[in-house]
């Protein structure tokens, strides 16, 4: 029997046929509805974070690996950012991206493996203000001696302040000391603790600010490791001690303070000493004082005793000073006189020679001199003057005035 051949045409309408875009669907459809959320653990990788804020990275582990997505939504409730290399446990669901064809986990939540969530905020938010250079300890005030107004930063139900106000009236009754309630622990402390610390500071009613509380655990501390506190610290116009649960303990507030007290009790130890000892140190060093300034005193009538003995009757000494003086002043004018004679010897043979050349020793021969007036001009031609010119004539002592009858 002769087989016909099936139309190809007929056949095709017979399928079920599915578009790409269907199949993504049906997959992702069939993994949301059959696998519900679950948490998986893994390492991050290839971690980047676009303008949009949604968290991209790879999932993986030894043998294989996942891409994974978080959106910005769920991570804003994280408090720290995943990084590369870290193992995180990761809740959500998988499903496909339909427009690739992408097999994604979708998380919805995240804590490091190993380490806790808060441990890593806290290393990531102490890096951060540490290359802002809020940890420099060029930026560090000293305490100043002896402050008139101390300020506390803290609760007013907690055991530490009732020791810190104990121990300063103890230490000095009449230092002021201004209490700033804020709450220390839970939603909204930090806020209220950052907000404490600039008010204080912006009063000018302390010269120096402990902010702290008792011990507790990470999370009862957590307030001060937020970073809206470190900033207030940051910016105080005033030094601040940080005193945060037990000598243990580290917080951020610690880093950036001007001071770190390892308890509260020991931060009020820090700010005032004791009067007492101020006391004794004072009285300590006027005795110290009395004795170096006897001592000194005693050494310089030693030196002055010795000095006396050996200082001669000034009478005497200024006696002989004066004999001296008339010696010398009788040699120097000797030298004077006896120099003198000698230049005026010099002088009298070149006076001699000029005097002989001097037109006065021709007028002491009998010669006169003719000047015409009233220029003064010496006559030596006749032709030079006229009848009636007024002529000077000067000899050897004396002058006359002539008038010219004739010239010849």
């Amino acid at each position: 029997m002769r087989r016909e051949r099936a139309d190809p045409l007929l056949v095709e309408k017979s399928r079920a046929v599915l578009t790409v875009s269907e199949l993504n669907q049906i997959i992702k459809g069939t993994l949301e509805r059959e696998l519900d959320s679950f948490w998986v653990v893994g390492e991050i990788s290839n971690f980047r974070v676009p303008p949009s804020g949604h968290f991209y990275f790879t999932l993986k582990d030894a043998n294989s690996q996942i891409s994974a997505v978080m959106f910005r939504g769920q991570s804003r409730g994280l408090g720290f950012q995943p990084e590369n290399g870290t193992e995180m446990l990761c809740l959500g669901r998988v499903s496909v991206y339909s427009v690739r064809g992408d097999l994604q986990f979708y998380v919805e939540s995240m804590e490091p493996r190993g380490r806790g969530a808060l441990y890593l905020r806290f290393e990531q938010l102490k890096k951060r203000l540490w290359e802002e250079g809020l940890f420099a300890a060029e930026r560090k005030r000293p305490l100043p001696f002896l402050p008139r107004a101390i300020g506390i930063v803290t609760s007013l139900r907690g055991a530490a302040l009732q020791d810190m106000i104990r121990l300063l009236g103890d230490r000095f009754p009449d230092r002021r000391v201004v209490i700033w309630p804020v709450k220390v622990q839970g939603e909204g402390a930090a806020l209220e603790i950052a907000q404490g610390i600039k008010e204080l500071g912006e009063s000018g009613l302390v010269e120096v600010m402990i902010v702290g509380r008792g011990g507790g655990s990470l999370e009862d501390l957590w307030a001060f490791n937020e970073e809206v506190v470190a900033r207030a610290i940051f910016a105080a116009p005033v030094p601040v001690i940080s005193a945060v649960g037990h000598e243990i303990d580290f917080t951020i507030a610690d880093f950036v303070a001007d001071h770190r007290a390892p308890t509260p009790t020991a931060a009020a130890e820090m700010v005032v000493p004791r009067k007492e000892e101020l006391v004794a140190q004072i009285q300590s060093s006027e005795g110290r004082l009395i004795r170096a300034t006897q001592a000194a005193l005693y050494n310089r009538r030693q030196i002055a005793e010795r000095l006396m003995r050996r200082l001669v009757d000034p009478t005497r000494r200024l006696q002989e000073n004066q004999v001296r003086l008339d010696e010398l002043s009788v040699a120097l004018w000797r030298r004077f006189k006896n120099s003198l004679d000698r230049f005026k010897d010099r002088l009298a043979r070149p006076s001699e020679r000029l005097g002989s050349l001097s037109p006065l020793a021709v007028l002491e021969r009998g010669y006169s001199i003719v000047y015409r007036m009233p220029d003064r001009l010496v006559v030596k031609d006749s032709s030079s003057v006229k009848a009636g010119d007024l002529l000077r004539i000067a000899f050897a002592r004396g002058s006359s005035l002539s008038r010219v009858e004739e010239s010849e």
